[in-house]
């Protein structure tokens, strides 16, 4: 299965956004407190798989401040 849309959307970079967190679950380490779910896998791919575009609420770490 490919991760990545026919029409060429990717998934944005969790580990630069400020809504990305980790978990203790070893089952789902990496969490999401914008969409509120934790996952095996970076919760953009999640985002990505599940909706086919990218995720619309990145927020940067670098902007704003």
């Amino acid at each position: 299965m490919n991760s990545v849309p026919e029409d060429g959307a990717k998934a944005p970079n969790c580990w630069r956004c400020t809504h990305f967190g980790m978990s203790w679950d070893a089952r789902a380490r990496y969490a999401c407190r914008l969409h509120g779910f934790k996952s095996p896998r970076l919760p953009s791919m999640e985002v990505l798989q599940a909706d086919g575009r990218g995720c619309m609420g990145f927020q940067d770490k670098g902007q704003g401040q």
